[in-house]
């Protein structure tokens, strides 16, 4: 007998209430750490001290809170809900989990996906992890990627059959901390930010079209922000059965600050922001009010999600003249996302481009592209952005609710193929003339 899944309005740790913002609040831990490349040391008491508090808010234009959030003590694999008061513990040498889950997909579906994502990325990561003959950061690594590719595989397999949540997926950064070392995996286009000497760097990368644009040169990070197509995601937990993520690793120093965060806040609020308001407030629980404050004032257009994490402790060195803050690969087979610049298979349209709504609101300045962005009417005759995942549109299409992806694909293409065809035209009459001159 198939059961049938919770509400996707039930409220657990997670902070998927949409009617207000929900928290949970660490005031101190500490973590035994150890060289991450060999077995703990239980001789070595040295501390990395932890300060993290998370929130979550609806936003201003939004019904539903489709984020979730994720702090978990891997050695008790409970995740820390601290809703009564804040309280201190020590964690061994097994780490913490730190997670920020975006999802798309509709109301339900939204939420289910992000909620998902947090548990099974909690359980497969103790699953493997906690088994693990050699506790190394090798093993750690790949325990943060295997847990999060089955996630998504189970995500995939529950859409499949439950067909009102077909086409749902979610974005992903989860950062795990080992010793002294921070290992982040990203899907999607939640961010992970670390701030050191005033100065946020983002230590994820975007996993979108805009991205992809970018680092090929065909546009700048200014006409990334306002183009109409930010919204496109190339890879999410969920809508393909296949996910490949990105893993990267950071060395932690003495009054590093962590940010994670979904774009309500990064789209909001700009790097140096978040540097200038971290540096600006030692409190980290003031400081994810401050930042969803400041996202809210804006106009608040989507769900606003943030995780800091402040690292202290007689374990970390102080940060020195050299030091290299940024995205970082870490060496781990399968696990790279690959940003090509071959543009073939990107415009207009990746292969696996996945359309996020796009925020109530946001960006005013912008025209909306149609082709991407219809609107659609709901049994209460509220309007929605229609949900333009590669699954979703090739449900839509076999249920008769919207064009197939591949018509969608061919439409925005057309401009491009005119241009093509003058250019080819044109070549055409010149050798023409070329040979009749000869």
């Amino acid at each position: 007998m198939r059961v049938q899944p919770p509400a996707s309005t039930s409220v657990g740790i997670y902070g998927n209430r949409p009617t207000a913002a929900k928290a949970r609040f660490i005031d101190a831990v500490t973590v035994t750490t150890f060289d991450s490349n060999s077995a703990p040391t239980p001789r070595d008491d040295r501390r990395v001290e932890v300060r993290v508090f998370a929130l979550t808010d609806v936003g201003c234009s939004r019904e539903h809170n489709e984020d979730a959030f994720l702090v978990a003590n891997l050695e008790s694999g409970t995740p820390l809900d601290f809703g009564r008061g804040h309280h201190e513990i020590r964690a061994d040498a097994h780490g913490l989990l730190f997670l920020v889950a975006d999802g798309m997909g509709g109301a339900a579906s939204g939420e289910l996906a992000s909620s998902m994502a947090s548990e099974l990325v909690l359980e497969g990561l103790r699953k493997q992890w906690m088994s693990a003959g050699s506790p190394t950061a090798e093993s750690f690594a790949e325990a943060l990627r295997d847990a999060t590719v089955a996630a998504n595989a189970r995500i995939h397999l529950h859409a499949r059959d439950y067909p009102e949540h077909r086409g749902m997926g979610t974005t992903a950064t989860i950062a795990g901390l080992l010793g002294d070392r921070l290992f982040v995996v990203q899907v999607g286009d939640s961010r992970a930010y670390l701030v050191r000497d005033g100065v946020a760097q983002q230590i994820t990368k975007d996993q979108s079209l805009m991205q992809r644009l970018v680092e090929a040169g065909e546009l700048t990070p200014e006409e990334a922000e306002v183009s109409d197509r930010r919204n496109i995601i190339l890879q999410a937990l969920g809508p393909e059965a296949h996910v490949t993520v990105d893993l990267t690793h950071q060395q932690l120093r003495s009054g590093d600050t962590l940010i994670v965060c979904s774009d309500g806040l990064s789209g909001m609020v700009k790097a140096d922001e978040i540097a200038a308001l971290t540096a600006a407030e030692p409190d980290v629980r003031m400081l994810c009010r401050t930042l969803v404050d400041r996202a809210n004032a804006r106009g608040g257009p989507d769900n606003i999600t943030v995780v800091a994490v402040r690292f202290d402790g007689d374990a970390l060195s102080p940060s020195v003249t050299g030091d290299t803050v940024g995205y970082a690969a870490f060496p781990l087979a399968g696990t790279l996302f690959e940003q090509t610049k071959e543009l073939a298979n990107v415009q207009p349209v990746p292969r696996n481009g996945i359309r996020r709504p796009s925020p109530p609101g946001s960006a005013p300045a912008v025209t909306p592209d149609a082709s991407f962005a219809e609107k659609r009417v709901t049994e209460t005759g509220d309007d929605q952005p229609a949900d333009r995942t590669a699954a979703g549109a090739r449900a839509e299409a076999a249920t008769g609710n919207a064009e197939p992806l591949v018509t969608e694909r061919r439409r925005a293409a057309q401009p491009v193929f005119i241009v093509l065809a003058v250019v080819a035209l044109a070549a055409a009459v010149w050798t023409a003339l070329t040979l009749l001159g000869g």
